[in-house]
């Protein structure tokens, strides 16, 4: 079947002309369109794919190959593609027409993708589930063997690209990271999630949400796929001050050198109540997986950790308020008219946000406030510095950090609609990670009773991608997870 080849797999069948690129294309949309009800796409962009898919094919009668050429993918409705509507799964970009292409999508098609679509999305990513987003929740491919009648989450904010890639709606897709919205959809539908270092690709074009937190990257069915897919979407922007001048290694290179020798950090905090048994068997699964290659595991300690979370909270909202408030029907997107042009600015954001994005907003207003600034956001600075500290600690004893990805599997929609801070929760084990700025992968492992995918999450030095995808690779052949759901 087509449509479960890997990028690695499909990029050998292309060069060698087994299969066309349209050919590629055209069964990735037909499969779109059977499996719509999944919710995966707000806009499917067929004829824009089926155009890169002719020139993609010339490209490679040429030999003019790259690394990504001819290879169909879908992206998160966050990044701005030029001529392609825009929604970030928000009401208040209604009509919105990006003239410019984010420089992810850009780079991603100067080597030769091919794009299939939007990607749904939690609305402005705020979530930890695809259920904030306007254009309804994204359903998980997966389903529980004890009752497969119930429509499971397929995680948040980029749960439209988790399930896409997890169903084969297209080979790979860009999702966003501002406090695990790639690893940890990733984990829910039993795929791999990287999110680099900040800095390592581009924000510019993306759809901001958090500015000193938020990073693009890849969502893919191996390892392999993601060091392929990162090389091609990271690079120095000189038109985004947050992206990091530095060169671009071949990710894959070092894959299949082992980890031998590597020193695996097991963070003491991270053993948490919360932590549902199947969680911990695939912890401990990794951690044997580990030490039956050669690996050293050492035990660490990350202090700070247990403030992570309400540090992510201050922080965030407070730059989402900042961001968001240049959405007010004046210049792009919803207008809501009112008598006068505050009633105008009110009616629009009234209308136009969801109660999360509001809830972020006023939460993140309320701790820029003159009164509040000192006691919230200044305070959560300097605990954000402390828990980067604690990273860099123990970084100075190993070479990889090995901790849960999620407390649970995927759970059912509408589970924790009533209670935000049960949802915030999701997160407790990819926040830290944003906060400090350091690239992070998702693993799948095993299934759980359920038959659900378990993940595991891999943590790397800053700007080190390349030791992180190596220890991944090798526990990946090790776990051999080769599941998909049952379409």
């Amino acid at each position: 079947e087509l449509t479960e080849l890997t990028i690695a797999e499909a990029r050998k069948k292309l060069d060698k002309k087994d299969i066309s690129a349209k050919e590629l294309t055209s069964t990735f949309l037909a499969r779109m369109k059977a499996q719509r009800d999944l919710n995966c796409y707000i806009t499917e962009t067929e004829e824009h794919a089926l155009a890169q898919a002719d020139a993609a094919d010339k490209a490679i009668a040429q030999n003019n190959i790259k690394s990504m050429t001819g290879i169909p993918v879908g992206i998160k409705d966050l990044f701005c593609t030029k001529h392609i509507p825009t929604t970030a799964g928000s009401h208040i970009l209604d009509g919105f027409v990006p003239e410019y292409e984010s420089t992810v999508t850009k780079n991603l098609f100067s080597h030769g993708a091919i794009m299939l679509g939007k990607l749904n999305l939690d609305e402005f990513a705020m979530g930890s589930a695809n259920e904030t987003s306007y254009y309804g929740p994204v359903v998980n491919p997966w389903r529980s063997k004890i009752s497969p009648d119930k429509k499971l989450v397929a995680g948040g904010s980029s749960g439209g690209s988790s399930a896409a890639v997890a169903a084969s709606l297209c080979m790979a897709a860009t999702g966003t990271d501002t406090g695990g919205s790639i690893r940890q959809p990733a984990a829910f539908t039993g795929i791999v999630g990287l999110k680099p270092t900040y800095g390592r690709c581009s924000r510019l074009g993306i759809v901001a949400f958090a500015s000193s937190l938020d990073q693009a990257g890849p969502m893919t069915k191996t390892v392999e796929d993601a060091a392929i897919m990162l090389g091609a979407m990271a690079g120095h922007d000189a038109l985004d001050s947050t992206s990091a001048n530095r060169k671009v290694p071949d990710f894959t290179t070092s894959l299949k050198d082992g980890v031998k020798g590597l020193k695996i950090g097991i963070p003491k905090e991270y053993f948490s109540d919360d932590l549902s048994k199947d969680i911990v068997t695939a912890w401990t699964k990794a951690k044997e997986h580990y030490q039956k290659l050669g690996a050293e595991i050492v035990d660490i300690s990350l202090p700070h950790t247990k403030y992570a979370l309400p540090t992510y909270y201050i922080i965030a909202p407070a730059e989402a308020s900042s961001n968001l408030a240049r959405y007010d029907g004046v210049k792009y997107g919803l207008r809501v008219k009112g008598e006068n042009i505050y009633d105008m600015y009110m009616n629009t954001r009234g209308e136009g946000f969801g109660e999360e994005v509001k809830r972020r907003i006023m939460v993140g207003t309320y701790v820029l406030s003159a009164g509040y600034y000192d006691a919230y956001y200044r305070r959560a600075q300097k605990v954000r510095t402390l828990i980067r500290t604690d990273f860099e600690n123990a970084f100075q004893n190993v070479d990889v950090i090995l901790t849960p990805a999620t407390p649970s599997a995927a759970f059912e929609i509408g589970q924790a609609q009533d209670d935000p801070t049960q949802a915030y929760l999701n997160d407790i084990y990819t926040v830290p990670v944003n906060l400090a700025g350091l690239p992070a992968l998702s693993l799948p492992m095993m299934l759980n009773t359920e038959g659900l995918p378990l993940s595991v999450q891999l943590i790397g030095r800053a700007f080190d991608e390349e030791t992180l995808l190596r220890a991944a690779h090798s526990l990946e052949q090790e776990a051999g997870f080769q599941e998909r759901p049952l379409l």
